[in-house]
């Protein structure tokens, strides 16, 4: 498969030993954002930056029930710096925002400490996105406003354009959902997967939670404005969005200033990145990455690495 190639070039050429993942704080103005950061020994070949979703921790991103559903420490051992935030209203900003903020304010303060961030810390050859339900929109909405040239891609996940039956409803309420929703069947996450997500999982902040609702209207109004590659994941037992052909066919129709495209992911539950299947999610995200790097190359008109 061609994700399996690519994971294959991007391992020859990355670092051996593991990183670990270590706890950050980046500046947005006078708000305090904190987060996770996995380097990898050498200077990193480009910077990805994860956003989790609604009532959710950068942790998200670190499962701790099996080390294989990191994507932190996968990109880090295949020389990729990693860095996942606690988004606005949440960790170390949430004492400044008790009711959280809008998904506009929120793309805003991510991008201002990252603006704080970059010149700090070598980001390689520029940015790649990853966002998770919610963290997915917000990462839209900050490519959409991205005016620097160091942007090369977003792949999100949990997301679409269109509410499935019911979901609508459920969404803004802020509340710590059912299991069916969020999960999916309980069999597609390694064991100790709930007790060790636990920490992780928090009430969403009220401004928020009264913004979510409105996501496919501010999907249309911003997705024209993305002009950069973008991958879609739903899982096969996604509960939130509509996932049919047609539907995912208007989600794509809708970035019509950026290459596009859409997979599914089988045994997988909302929750990707923390369930069995992670790993070769994230293994099908690095591979993305690889292919943003490529198109960047040939754009400068350098030769692709081998």
């Amino acid at each position: 498969m061609d994700h399996d190639r690519e994971a294959a070039r991007s391992s020859a050429a990355a670092t051996t030993a593991p990183a670990p993942v270590r706890a950050v704080t980046l500046d947005a103005g006078d708000i305090t954002l904190s987060g996770l950061l996995a380097e990898p020994a050498g200077a990193p070949r480009a910077l990805l930056v994860a956003l989790h979703g609604g009532g959710m921790r950068a942790g998200y991103f670190d499962g701790r029930a099996d080390p294989d559903t990191s994507l932190l420490a996968l990109a880090a051992s295949r020389g990729y710096a990693a860095l996942a935030l606690d988004r606005p209203g949440y960790g170390a900003s949430a004492a400044r925002l008790p009711s959280g903020t809008d998904l506009s304010a929120q793309a805003d303060l991510l991008h201002t400490a990252l603006d704080a961030h970059l010149p700090d810390r070598p980001c390689g050859a520029g940015v790649l996105l990853v966002g998770h339900s919610l963290g997915g929109g917000i990462a839209l909405l900050t490519a959409a406003r991205w005016t620097d040239g160091n942007l090369l891609g977003v792949d999100v996940s949990g997301i679409g354009g269109q509410w499935a039956p019911g979901a609508r409803q459920l969404a803004g309420s802020g509340a710590r959902l059912s299991h069916h929703m969020h999960w999916g069947p309980l069999a597609l996450y390694p064991p100790g997967t709930f007790r060790a997500a636990d920490p992780l999982i928090t009430p969403v902040p009220a401004d928020e939670a009264r913004a979510i609702p409105d996501w496919p209207r501010a999907y249309e109004q911003l997705a024209p404005r993305v002009r950069v590659p973008v991958r879609f994941t739903f899982a096969e037992h996604e509960r939130w969005w509509r996932c049919d052909t047609a539907a995912v066919r208007a989600l794509l129709d809708r970035l019509e200033s950026a290459p596009a495209r859409s997979e599914r992911l089988p045994d997988a539950g909302h929750n990707i990145s923390l369930g069995r299947t992670a790993r070769d999610y994230h293994v099908r995200v690095l591979a993305f990455l690889e292919e943003c790097l490529t198109l960047r190359q040939a754009a400068a008109g350098r030769p692709a690495r081998p």
